[in-house]
């Protein structure tokens, strides 16, 4: 939880465990062949900039430019990365008064849209939790939803 991932190392298979209300937001860049994995607990790090300086993976404002960023180190471009989000669950919270998971994906949604980026697939939403896989040899991205005997393909080339 609150981590972040990137590579460039076709052998890796990235995974984030445990996407109740948290979302996984996954990256890749089919041509330079990198990718990266981020696990957000919460939209805003206004709430807690010490965390957010110590922690950027825990909210969605400082997490995402962190994932971004440290993949345009290894050559990502922006332009051909393919988005895909999983979680945003309605967990702990049945009668919907936080409601975490629908803030952290509406917040995703305009962060992206303000750098003219879009998500390629999801799986939000609900009352399950997943866990979200990244295979770097393809960009293919699967997910584990707990509840489920197998695993199903979010995205696949």
């Amino acid at each position: 939880m609150a981590e972040l991932v990137v590579s460039n190392n076709p052998s890796v298979t990235l995974a984030t465990y445990s996407l109740g209300s948290c979302l996984g937001i996954s990256i890749f860049d089919p041509v330079a062949h990198v990718g990266g994995l981020l696990h957000i607990m919460l939209p805003e790090s206004s709430i807690s900039p010490d965390k957010a300086r110590a922690q950027p993976a825990m909210f969605l404002d400082t997490g995402l430019p962190k994932l971004f960023n440290s993949a345009y180190v290894m050559r990502l471009d922006k332009h051909r990365a393919l988005v895909c989000v999983a979680g945003g669950a309605q967990i702990m919270d049945d009668k919907g008064f936080f409601n975490i998971g629908q803030r952290n994906y509406a917040a995703l949604v305009a962060l992206l849209q303000q750098h003219g980026l879009r998500i390629a697939a999801e799986d939000v939403g609900g009352m399950v939790n997943r866990t979200m896989y990244l295979k770097l040899a393809t960009g293919e991205v699967r997910l584990k939803v707990s509840g489920q005997a197998t695993e199903t393909t979010l995205w696949k080339p």
